[in-house]
């Protein structure tokens, strides 16, 4: 049973009445009905509303040891309930002793069965950051509440166009514990709801990021931003933000956009926007920075943690323009003035790494770092043994795929009788462009007078990479901060690119079929709200001790399911029981620890009588 809100204007004014509604079976599925009035409960808090439907319903089941026998009110409420219930028109609700009847054990069997694990515990979370109410506060009605949650534990749990979404919702639990009936739901629906999303998509981002503040004691001193693409199936002709660029899923074959988030250093996202496909990281910045402002507010002194894909001295200058501080990795041209600080290996000390909580056996690679500062800036030096592998072998890979095409426009040129300097003078541009990292070590040129190319590899530059294999560089502007505590809030950026990966795999942001841009960005809208759920769960759990990843968590739950199990009785009628299955011991441990219930829902009892008396 649940509490639903009416209301009525009369000569300008407003009344407000609450019903009590009870969920029931009828041949045609789920239906709602009501059960008694309950008349104003304006006074009345919204969260208590929940909590007295139950005792009420607990109270009609016989439950008597479940609600406190000297409340008045609940009593009441149960006298007007069962006299509706008696009435002709109202449907035959026997008593507790009409529930022990004699039941045909062999016709006894199960029907209906449904999804409900990952569901119950995606909805209980919607319900804990309070977003229901986050979007009645952007103006969206209760069945577009209710369909914006759907949708969103569709892309949390098995993430489905919008055109197979509707027969997902219905092989799962949604109906029952949402109180809404999604029998005749139909995927226009679906992108009508999408439409109604996009223009409050800042003003939810923004109350949601408030809430879970609050919820969670988080602390907006941190803000780390970084970058993705998503590409297109199709041509997307009708969304200018559809544009060919640098595919970070290596799919430059196809259309993409850019999609910029903003996350706290707790893991929790503040902001996010999507960009054109072209969109360079440097000029993402600015937009970003108003973003954030206009959903949580900046405040001076807080701390901005970008990629050296931002690092330039013009997108600095506007974060410190703005009161704010920054922490970045640094170009890789600028380590070449720090050789000799990166040699005197006595000044860096080591790290020291606790391991993993979810995996304590890995071993971490060594780091060291050391501070230095210059004209007012804050350096820290750092050099990783792992990263060290990791630039060698990018190095060497690029370099024989380098030379592998030189060498080939090499022979193209000496085949032509007459080769064109222009032409092979954007042929080696074009290499130049595929291989910049090792490129630059080499000289590369086309003899004018013998049509020959030539190129040779420059060896002291050359050298001086290998020397810095390993060695990276961060920046700031804050004097405070050591050496340790500069890297530690860096490597923090890696919060930032654990959401995409999730936004991607298992949340499926990409591809997009959809090809307008206000369902695109919708869609996008939606993997962020799945997410916000997604680093809620696995932030509590984490919490406890428990360190596992939502894909793990939603695959433990698939077998806890809502059924209506059918009891014919050995005078003609039948009772259908809809309830939950008993969770087994992996489905409490996940319960207890998220703290929630074991009850997926209320039993909801259902007679069909026979013509004669039973």
């Amino acid at each position: 049973m649940f509490i639903r809100k009416t209301t009525r204007t009369y000569k300008g004014r407003a009344y407000h009445n609450y019903l009590l509604v009870e969920s029931v079976r009828t041949p045609r599925g789920p239906r709602q009905r009501t059960v008694c009035s309950l008349g104003n409960l304006d006074a009345r808090p919204a969260g208590e509303w929940l909590r007295l439907a139950h005792r009420v319903e607990q109270a009609l089941a016989g439950q008597g040891d479940l609600f406190d026998p000297a409340d008045a009110e609940v009593r009441e409420i149960v006298s007007r309930a069962r006299s509706a219930r008696a009435e002709p028109s109202a449907l035959p609700a026997p008593d507790v002793a009409a529930d022990r009847v004699t039941v045909r054990s062999g016709a006894v069997r199960t029907e209906e069965h449904r999804q409900a694990g990952a569901v119950h515990v995606g909805v209980r979370m919607w319900e804990r950051l309070g977003l229901d109410g986050v979007l009645a506060g952007a103006g969206l009605p209760p069945h577009a509440r209710r369909l914006t949650c759907a949708m969103t534990m569709n892309r949390l749990i098995h993430p489905a166009s919008e055109h197979a979404m509707p027969d997902w919702i219905r092989r799962t639990a949604l109906a029952d514990i949402l109180g809404e009936d999604f029998s005749s739901l139909a995927d226009d629906a679906l992108y009508r709801n999408l439409d109604r999303l996009h223009p409050n998509r800042a003003a939810i981002e923004s109350g949601l990021a408030e809430r879970e503040t609050t919820l969670f004691n988080l602390e907006d001193r941190v803000f780390l931003y970084d970058l993705t693409s998503t590409y297109f199936e199709g041509l997307a002709e009708l969304n200018p933000k559809a544009r060919r660029g640098y595919s970070r899923d290596k799919r430059p074959d196809c259309k993409q956009v850019v999609i910029g988030l903003v996350v706290g250093g707790e893991g929790f996202p503040k902001a996010h926007e999507v960009f054109e496909g072209n969109m360079q990281d440097r000029r993402s910045l600015g937009p970003m920075l108003d973003a954030i402002d206009g959903r949580v507010g900046l405040k001076p002194g807080q701390t901005v943690v970008i990629d050296r894909g931002m690092a330039f001295d013009d997108n600095l200058a506007e974060i410190r323009a703005r009161g704010l501080h920054y922490l970045v990795a640094t170009r890789q041209g600028e380590r070449n003035a720090w050789l000799e600080e990166f040699e005197d290996l006595d000044s860096f000390t080591e790290v020291v790494r606790e391991p993993s909580p979810a995996n304590p056996a890995q071993e971490k690679s060594r780091v060291r770092v050391c501070r230095r500062e210059a004209d007012g800036v804050t350096y820290v030096l750092c050099l990783s043994d792992g990263r060290a592998e990791k630039d060698r072998a990018i190095r060497e890979k690029q370099e024989a795929r380098l030379l592998a095409d030189l060498g080939r426009l090499q022979k193209r040129v000496a085949a032509a009788a007459h080769a064109d300097p222009a032409s092979t003078g954007e042929a080696i541009g074009r290499i130049k462009e595929r291989y910049p990292r090792v490129a630059r070590y080499y000289r590369i040129e086309a003899d004018a007078a013998t049509g020959q190319l030539r190129f040779e590899r420059d060896e002291a530059r050359y050298g001086q990479a290998r020397e810095l294999d390993g060695a990276w560089m961060l920046k700031t502007d804050r004097r405070d901060l050591s050496a340790d505590e500069a890297w530690r809030t860096y490597t923090t950026l890696t919060r930032a690119e654990a959401a995409f990966r999730a936004m991607k795999s298992p949340l499926a942001e990409r591809p997009i079929f959809h090809h307008l841009e206000r369902r695109v960005e919708t869609h996008v809208f939606l993997c962020v709200l799945a997410y916000h759920l997604l680093v809620a769960v696995e932030n509590t759990l984490a919490a406890k001790g428990l360190h596992t990843s939502w894909a793990t968590v939603r695959d433990r739950l698939a077998t806890h399911q809502v059924c209506t199990i059918v009891l014919p009785a050995t005078n003609g009628d039948v009772l259908r029981i809809r309830r939950a299955s008993t969770p087994e011991p992996e489905h409490r441990n996940i319960y207890d620890l998220l703290a929630i219930s074991h009850d997926v829902i209320p039993p909801v009892r259902t007679w069909t009588r026979t013509a004669g008396p039973p």
